[in-house]
């Protein structure tokens, strides 16, 4: 093919009838335009960084006669200019460019203000309420819609010609407002550490077209944070000193001597703290460093004292809760609440079916007796739901509990402000990381007891550190550890496998050919794309048809990775397709979605109170407020269509997003391709998620290397040796 210099180049300019697609990351468009003295509409193809249905064009480029598209007019410049004819100005304007204004109220703007109505939205918006449906609110709306989609426009075409995709430039609006582009040019490196999905490299090459040079010392320090957190990213607080220099090379290409001048300017400015951990020199962020601290120095506080019920005859108190429940508790369990009316804090661990919940039961039922304050409280609104349901008591999530205030992004409940409580209890406390837990504890009131329930044997936290594992081992703790199968669970063989596998021995189920139904099964099979297909299979009909669940709301499809043909990423198309085969009408962020789709939130939106790992179903759709609304929990959630990074499909989600989580039924595929996750605590964390029914389906190599595989990974952590040091104080 000819280059553009070669061909003819040429003018073209037209009306903008349909964007037939437009990349928000690239610009790439595909657009049909009217042009004077043609009847047909013709075809460009370029790149815009905006561009909307009703806008005048004016491109150079060449024709080109396309195999398979046909004649298309390739724009080598192209140009859009806001529509001064009627008709462009409907089309502009119901493109739903503006919040507020669809189809049937640009035809009403238009028919009102005819060729002026951009200059009424501008500069005399009082008027719009002169078109009748348009009261003061939805006038408000269409004036901030109007003013936003110009700033952004503004932001866009500035990132566009820097290099840099557009799909962010709402939140970088949202985020720094009109001093928007004044802030990415005085610091690109910014973007990476206040705006979601724009990392380091984005912002690194931004900054390099915009003049910084490789070995700025502004660079080289944002890309040793950015390495640092990377380290954190998987679950660690700190990494070494040698380490961290070797990667942070590597990233920046740049000497050893500017990556060690940057960790020494970035501990200056606090954001690095540099210890010593097993005489290794050692790099915490700080912020984390301080939370582990923190953890250590609450503890040390919440050990002392008394409760109000500490003078309680602990035997005639068992007594009496057995009668009340008409439950007898084990040696084990007898133990663990003696102990924890005699303790102000403690720790409860152990897997499933050990009888976890009778024991907080019972410890609630005699301590009400006291006329004590109780909180309950989970890192989840799944695992908050279910603590109250199993102890029939109100359970908030921990971000409720401590009453995050959005505007301030502060949590209300702190130490100026403590809770009011006697006694608290953390459900699922595996799943709190150290800067959340280190919120909690401080608005723990002296008066107040804690009790600490949690599988130490599940994956740790998805954020930094291993919080209860690390309280564990200092034995700094009071701690009950319970192991005995009671004989109601022991009849599970999704609880027998649990225990098998965290025993290190290979789970056994159910095999092809069983008559009798179980709720535990291993479908074998080698290759990659048979385990895809009987994982779709049994989600989509064999479940369905044979156990009688439905395949959307009981099913949970639960993998290691979101890659490769077994991640999320492939498995969710497939599921999308089969289980919910409607024209997907939003095209966002690289993924399709519509009505009934179900979908997981993959960061903490403290606006929403919708956290990372939550779960829910789009209900309601409105293009012409460009607006959809998703059901968390019987919750309608509001969304606008520029915050959808913030969710993924979830029909498949990874093990590690299930914390806190319980479903149904779980089909989790295991493969040799995930060799670097295959580790037991993932394969017993997928395993214990399913409540009536779990199929493993894959390679029984991969699921032995999964059982045999312990803690391949430590978590560089210090809060154990905070714990140890306070203790000793």
């Amino acid at each position: 093919m000819k280059s553009f210099v070669e061909q003819r180049i040429e003018s073209l300019k037209g009306t903008v009838e349909r964007v037939t697609f437009h990349s928000e990351e690239t610009g790439f468009c595909v657009l049909r335009i009217k042009v004077n003295g043609h009847h047909e509409l013709q075809t460009v193809i370029g790149n815009a960084s905006c561009i909307r249905a009703g806008e005048f064009i004016e491109c150079r480029g060449i024709w080109l006669n396309d195999r398979q598209h046909g004649l298309q007019f390739k724009a080598e410049h192209l140009k859009a200019i806001a529509p001064t004819t009627l008709e462009g100005m409907e089309k502009y304007l119901a493109s739903g460019m503006v919040k507020g204004i669809g189809a049937g109220f640009a035809k009403r703007l238009i028919r009102a203000f005819q060729e002026k109505v951009f200059d009424i939205i501008e500069k005399a918006p009082h008027r719009l309420c002169e078109v009748e449906g348009i009261g003061e609110k939805r006038k408000q709306r269409i004036i901030d819609a109007w003013l936003e989609q110009r700033m952004v426009r503004d932001i866009m075409i500035f990132l566009h010609a820097h290099g840099v995709g557009t799909a962010r430039a709402v939140r970088i609006y949202k985020t720094y407002g009109n001093k928007a582009i004044d802030t990415v040019k005085e610091n690109p490196y910014v973007l990476a550490q206040d705006i979601h999905g724009i990392g380091f490299k984005t912002a690194d090459a931004l900054a390099q077209r915009l003049g910084i040079a490789k070995d700025s010392i502004l660079r080289v320090r944002a890309g040793v944070t950015y390495c640092l957190q990377e380290y954190t990213s998987n679950g660690h607080c700190g990494v070494e000193k040698a380490n961290l220099i070797k990667s942070a090379m590597e990233t920046l290409e740049v000497s050893e001597e500017l990556i060690t001048q940057a960790i020494s300017d970035e501990s200056q400015s606090e954001r690095i703290t540099e210890i010593m951990v097993d005489d290794k020199a050692c790099c915490f962020l700080t912020s984390l460093y301080l939370s582990e601290k923190g953890i250590a120095k609450e503890c040390q506080r919440l050990l002392q004292g008394t409760t109000a019920w500490s003078n309680i005859d602990t035997e005639k108190a068992i007594t009496w809760v057995q009668q009340k429940t008409q439950l007898a508790l084990s040696a084990s369990q007898h133990q663990a609440v003696a102990l924890a009316l005699k303790s102000k804090m403690m720790i409860i661990t152990g897997g499933p079916g050990v009888g976890k919940t009778t024991i907080v039961n019972s410890i609630i039922k005699i301590i009400k007796t006291k006329s004590a304050r109780i909180l309950l409280t989970a890192p989840t609104g799944r695992a908050a739901k279910r603590l109250s349901e199993s102890t029939a008591c109100e359970a908030k999530t921990i971000h409720r509990l401590l009453e995050f205030d959005p505007s301030l992004r502060k949590f209300k409940r702190n130490v100026e402000s403590p809770l009011q409580a006697d006694f608290l209890v953390i459900d699922e406390s595996s799943m709190v990381d150290v800067a959340l837990m280190n919120q909690l504890l401080r608005a723990i009131p002296d008066n107040c007891a804690l009790l600490l329930v949690g599988d130490i044997d599940q994956l740790p936290s998805v954020g930094p550190g291993m919080v209860l594992k690390n309280m564990i081992e200092s034995e700094t703790v009071p701690t009950v550890r319970l192991t005995e199968i009671f004989r109601q669970a022991a009849s599970s063989k999704i609880i027998t496998n649990a225990h098998r596998i965290n025993q290190g021995k290979i789970p056994v189920g159910g095999q092809k050919g069983d008559t009798a139904l179980s709720d535990f099964y291993m479908v074998l099979c080698e290759e990659v794309e048979d385990i895809k297909a009987k994982v779709i299979s049994l989600v989509t009909q064999r479940i369905p048809q044979k156990f009688k669940m439905n395949a959307l709301r009981d099913i949970q499809v639960l993998t290691p990775t979101r890659r490769g043909g077994l991640g999320t990423a492939s498995l969710n198309i497939e599921l999308q397709k089969q289980l919910n085969p409607q024209t997907h009408v939003i095209n966002k962020f690289g993924h399709s979605y519509g009505m009934g789709d179900k979908i997981i939130q993959i960061i903490n939106n403290y606006d929403k109170e919708v956290f990372n790992g939550d779960i829910g179903i789009i209900e309601k759709l409105d293009m012409e407020e460009s607006l959809l609304w998703i059901n968390f929990d019987d919750r309608l959630v509001e969304y606008e269509l520029s915050e959808l990074d913030e969710i993924n499909l979830a029909y498949a989600t990874t093990i590690h997003k299930s914390q806190g989580s319980e479903y149904p039924v779980v089909v989790m595929p295991i493969a040799m391709q995930h060799f670097m996750l295959l580790e037991r605590n993932l394969l017993y964390t997928g395993v214990t998620r399913g409540k009536q029914l779990v199929i493993l389906v894959g390679q029984i190599k991969a699921i032995a290397m999964a059982t045999k595989r312990l803690q391949a990974q430590q978590r560089l952590t210090y809060l154990k040796e905070f714990l140890q040091q306070s203790k000793a104080l």
